[in-house]
Order: structure tokens, then C-alpha cells, then sequence
């Protein structure tokens, strides 16, 4: 058995992550209206080498991080690198309310992709999640029989986030936690850095909205929300973690009416509570809980 005191832990890490994903909600309009005025890659670049190198100074020795360390943290910096490449560039050509929508499709696709790459069947709740999400991102994006430009670079943002969940749940039990966190922020950095070097994208920031951007989703969204992630995966398993990300997409929706005036139609909220329903049928339907860094179970079959 779990013993209380490790469970009222988990607990506590749970509401942080909750707390995180309210955060990356409130930046998606932000980040938006950043990237107009400043090529995608050199934002990513600059927020989240600034984190790494803003954690680095704030605990020196705690920084130097070992091989373990390294090679973890570069395959979850690369998964995070794709997630906010697509993202961020998705952002320009999609509202804030439907890019957290389908981002918070990388929900019914971690239990999905874990059975690809932990060799674990989704079993028949996952597959039902996955499939009436899908019927609710064809109603939020789909515009006649087109799938707008946008929606589709967000997907593939949901795919690589669903990897990073999977790969700190895998590393992160185990690993030093400060390390982890600076190496996998400082990778996605220097992708970053070299995408937008070779497209000749890397330009000083000209206004103080830019600026103030990169400060927040530095320190808030990146430092902090990262740090506080890979810490509470010790704790919490990926399948948890994932559930809690359900209410990313709900923050978005919420800033993106309270900040940008945006609205959904009728069919768009029809979309977005199916795409809501589906992670949940996913992640709750017939499960069993697991251990902290296992995989759930479904009906007690391991």
C-alpha cells in the first residue's frame, strides 16, 4: 500500500501541476501576439535558454549534470523543442482557444504512444477517448472539409507533449530533478537557437510586449512549470499527470475569452467538451490507479 504520507505528497504535487497548467493557459495569447512581432524560433530560443541559464545561477551546484542526467534530459528537450516549434509557429495561423484545445489532445495520445513505446496495450478506453476527441477536433477546426493550417501544426505539438509526459515519467523517478530540469530546457534552447541561426531568424527583440513575454514564459512557464513537472513526476505517474493536463485547455479557452475577446460557435464548444470528454474516457475509464513511474493498469491486467 501507499502510505499516507507519500499519498498527501502526490496530493500536494498534484495541486502544483494543476497550478502549472493554469499558467501555460494564460500564455497562449500571449505567446501569440509575441510571435507576431518576432520570428517563432528565436522566442523559443531565448525563453528557454534564459530559463535554463536563470536556474543554472539560482542553484550553481546543483547544475552539473552527470550522463544520465544529460542523455535523459536531451530526449526530453528534443520532445519539448517539437512540441513548442509547433506550437509556436501553429499559434500564428489558429486562436488561442483552439491551439489549447488540441493541445490537450497530447492526453488520449500518451496512453496511445505508450503502447508503442513501453509495448502496453491502450486497451478499449483509450481507443474510445481517442476516437470521440478526434470527432471533437473535427468539429472545433475542421472548416468545410479543410483542416486549417494552424490546427494541424498544433497536433503535432499534442503528439510531441505526449512524448515528453511519457519520458520524464520514465526518467524522472530516478534522476536528480534540477538537473533534469536545466538540461532538457537548456536543449530545447540551443535547438532552438540553431533552427532559427540557419533560417537567419535571430533578431533582437523591439518591443517591451516581446520583452515582457519572454519574462513570463521564462520564468513562469518554462523555470518554474518545468522544474515543478519533473519534480512531480517523481510522485505522480504519467496517466495522472496527463489528466491533470485536461484542465490546460480549459485555462486557454478562459484567458483567451478574458484577455483576447475570443468566442467559439456552438459547434466550436460542442468540439471542444467533446475533445474534453474524450481525454477523461481515456484516462479514467475503467483504470485502475498505479504506483508512482508505472504504467497504469486497465482492469487489473498488468
Amino acid at each position: 500500500m501507499v502510505s499516507t504520507r507519500r499519498g498527501v505528497g502526490a496530493y500536494r504535487w498534484e495541486l502544483a501541476m494543476v497550478a502549472v497548467t493554469a499558467v501555460w493557459g494564460s500564455t497562449f495569447v500571449l505567446v501569440r501576439d509575441a510571435v507576431a512581432q518576432i520570428p517563432p524560433f528565436a522566442f523559443i530560443a531565448y525563453r528557454f535558454l534564459a530559463a535554463a541559464l536563470l536556474l543554472a545561477a539560482l542553484r550553481p551546484r546543483l547544475a552539473a549534470a552527470g550522463t544520465p542526467e544529460l542523455a535523459a534530459g536531451a530526449a526530453a528537450g528534443l520532445a519539448l523543442f517539437a512540441g513548442y516549434g509547433f506550437q509556436t509557429v501553429g499559434l500564428q495561423y489558429t486562436t488561442a482557444s483552439n491551439a489549447g484545445f488540441i493541445t490537450g489532445l497530447s492526453v488520449v495520445l500518451t496512453p496511445l504512444l505508450a503502447g508503442l513505446l513501453l509495448r502496453q496495450p491502450p486497451g478499449r478506453w483509450p481507443v474510445a477517448g481517442a476516437l470521440l476527441a478526434a470527432v471533437g477536433l473535427g468539429l472545433l477546426s475542421l472548416q468545410t472539409l479543410a483542416v486549417r493550417r494552424g490546427d494541424a501544426l498544433v497536433l503535432g505539438c499534442a503528439v510531441a507533449f505526449a512524448t515528453h509526459i511519457l519520458l520524464l515519467g520514465r526518467y524522472a523517478p530516478r534522476l536528480a530533478t534540477y538537473r533534469l530540469a536545466i538540461v532538457q530546457m537548456a536543449t530545447a534552447g540551443l535547438l532552438g537557437l540553431a533552427w532559427a541561426g540557419v533560417a537567419g531568424d535571430l533578431v533582437v527583440p523591439g518591443s517591451a510586449d516581446v520583452w515582457v513575454a519572454l519574462a513570463i514564459t521564462s520564468v513562469a512557464a518554462s523555470a518554474a512549470a518545468f522544474l515543478i513537472q519533473t519534480r512531480a513526476q517523481r510522485e505522480v505517474s504519467p496517466t495522472r499527470t496527463a489528466v491533470i493536463f485536461t484542465m490546460e485547455p480549459v485555462f486557454a479557452g478562459l484567458f483567451g475569452f478574458l484577455l483576447a475577446g475570443e468566442r467559439l460557435s456552438a459547434r466550436g464548444w460542442l468540439g471542444a467538451w467533446l475533445i474534453l470528454a474524450g481525454m477523461l474516457v481515456a484516462e479514467l475509464g475503467g483504470r485502475q490507479p498505479a504506483a508512482p513511474g508505472r504504467p497504469a493498469t486497465e482492469g487489473g491486467r498488468p
